[in-house]
């Protein structure tokens, strides 16, 4: 049966916000914590952006459940060393209740350097690269490295955990899952789509750890959390590659009127519908996800873990 974490959304909330996030979903009887990893919001009016790094060492100390990243992206605007680093110490400050999650990344963070986005295929290519090199570095060994597209000289690791950071790797597509099963320790994912996870534990996968996650909007008035999810989170309906390439929160505010109310309908649980909430975080189960992460889109936070802790939590399969 699945466990269920609370997804801390760094592009909304600032950093102490997220800790008091954390602590109410501990209370509420959440068993993990999923952090996303930005250097920009989505847009402007979402209006956040802490350094996610900052924020775990923060967490650390305030909860003891699980945390991990969703998701990291090692590849560009961080070298995989730093990343490696960061990840160490983490997990020894959680005292190796963390996982780093990662993906191929989006152009909105990681071109801020100006380096080029490169396509999809070589930023999976770089993604294992940086896996492989992050891997070495848990060890606490010297490395050396000369890659195609990292180099690492004379590093070494003197902060680390026990047990090396388990490396959980993001997939929404056929070639990042395939990634994921041959190299990941975990796998990663949005959407309750069971092919998805058929094709991960098929692929190399087998019984390692799936994880997936959902934004809702709880509130009393369902047409006003319609409209929060509207004006806070409408890139999440956009199809296709804008994700990935689109490269700051301006671009992604020139495609809001793509973005109706009715798609936020249809497609986001909003409300105070507890068999609607239910219904959702079940698809997860039903799909064979081992960890199920949810995100309160809207202000009311205390709210929501109260109508979790109560009316929704309890009808899970746990």
């Amino acid at each position: 049966m699945p466990e269920y974490g609370y997804f801390l959304s760094c592009e909304q909330y600032g950093p102490a916000e997220l800790v008091e996030q954390a602590r109410m979903a501990e209370q509420a009887g959440f068993e993990a914590l999923w952090i996303s990893d930005h250097y920009h919001p989505w847009n402007d009016a979402q209006g956040q952006s802490a350094f996610v790094w900052s924020v775990i060492g923060a967490l650390s100390e305030a909860v003891s459940l699980p945390i991990e990243t969703a998701v990291t992206c090692p590849t560009v605007r961080m070298h995989p060393a730093v990343v490696a680093q960061a990840a160490a110490t983490s997990a020894v400050m959680t005292e190796g209740r963390f996982r780093l999650g990662v993906g191929s990344g989006e152009a909105l963070n990681e071109h801020i350097l100006g380096d080029r986005w490169p396509p999809a295929h070589v930023r999976l290519e770089m993604l294992e690269e940086a896996i492989q090199v992050m891997r070495r570095l848990f060890t606490g060994e010297e490395v050396d490295h000369h890659g195609t597209y990292y180099t690492v000289e004379n590093a070494r690791l003197y902060t680390v955990p026990e047990e090396p950071v388990p490396i959980d790797v993001s997939g929404f597509g056929p070639k990042a899952t395939s990634l994921a099963a041959r190299v990941g320790d975990g796998y990663i994912t949005m959407m309750p789509d069971e092919e998805m996870v058929t094709q991960y534990r098929k692929g190399g996968g087998g019984a390692k750890l799936v994880s997936g996650g959902t934004k809702v909007c709880f509130g009393a008035d369902r047409e006003e959390c319609v409209r929060t999810v509207h004006e806070l989170w409408y890139n999440e309906q956009l199809p296709g590659e804008m994700g990935q390439v689109l490269p700051t929160p301006r671009h992604f505010e020139q495609l809001e009127p793509l973005v109706t109310e009715d798609m936020v309908r249809q497609n986001v649980v909003c409300g105070d519908d507890a068999d609607q909430h239910v219904a959702t975080l079940r698809e997860f189960a039903d799909a064979g996800f081992d960890r199920v992460y949810v995100n309160q889109i809207g202000a009311d936070q205390r709210g929501f873990f109260d109508f979790y802790r109560t009316k929704v939590l309890p009808q899970l399969p746990r």
